[in-house]
């Protein structure tokens, strides 16, 4: 049975999604989920599921990236994950970080990439004009967002969308989407997941 340890900052609808997904004849089970935010409400609803959390505050350690990642690293460690998830995990990685668990790292990203890295996504999108959104699973490099698509799923932007009308469509993809790659990730199989 793969590990899987699941990053959140926030609410944790995307880890929800993951963790009772993995039940059954499932080849993977959850061993952690773990915050950079203390009040992170994503950590109570891991809790109610049974499983263990942690908590790794980014804040005391500053601009000083690596000193929280050999923090973050230690918790991880402890937990033995074969798998780690980053769901709404708000905290750019660094190199070393995506080194020392290189081929075992997997993000949620909500636009289609290689289009709109980074931040505001839904804004970027409807401002280009495009006719379609949604979000991509991939594995994490260096480069921020940047690493091999391991699925994608899409939904039209519709006339009059804003940002947050075109979230609320394309949460429920990813809802879909992150379970079914990981699935396929824990037996390796890393072909595409496209979902429409």
């Amino acid at each position: 049975m793969k590990r899987v340890a699941i990053l959140i900052s926030g609410g944790g609808s995307n880890m929800v999604s993951l963790v009772d997904s993995m039940v059954g004849d499932h080849p993977a089970r959850a061993c952690l989920v773990l915050s950079n935010v203390a009040d992170a409400g994503g950590l109570a609803k891991a809790k109610a599921r049974g499983i263990a959390t942690a908590v790794v505050d980014h804040k005391p350690f500053g601009k000083d990236r690596e000193a929280f990642e050999v923090a973050l690293n230690a918790v991880l460690e402890q937990a033995r994950p074969d798998v780690i998830c980053l769901a709404g995990f708000m905290r750019v990685l660094t190199a070393g970080f995506t080194a020392r668990w290189a081929g075992k790292v997997l993000n949620i990203h909500p636009s289609l990439l290689p289009k709109y890295k980074g931040l505001n996504t839904h804004a970027r999108a409807i401002k280009a004009g495009d006719d379609q959104a949604g979000c991509s699973v991939h594995e994490v490099t260096a480069e921020l967002d940047g690493g091999p698509i391991l699925g994608q799923a899409r939904v039209p932007i519709l006339p009059g969308d804003t940002p947050d009308q075109l979230a609320a469509r394309i949460l429920p993809m990813e809802h879909k989407l992150y379970p079914a790659v990981l699935a396929r990730f824990v037996i390796g199989d890393r072909n595409p997941v496209m979902l429409s």
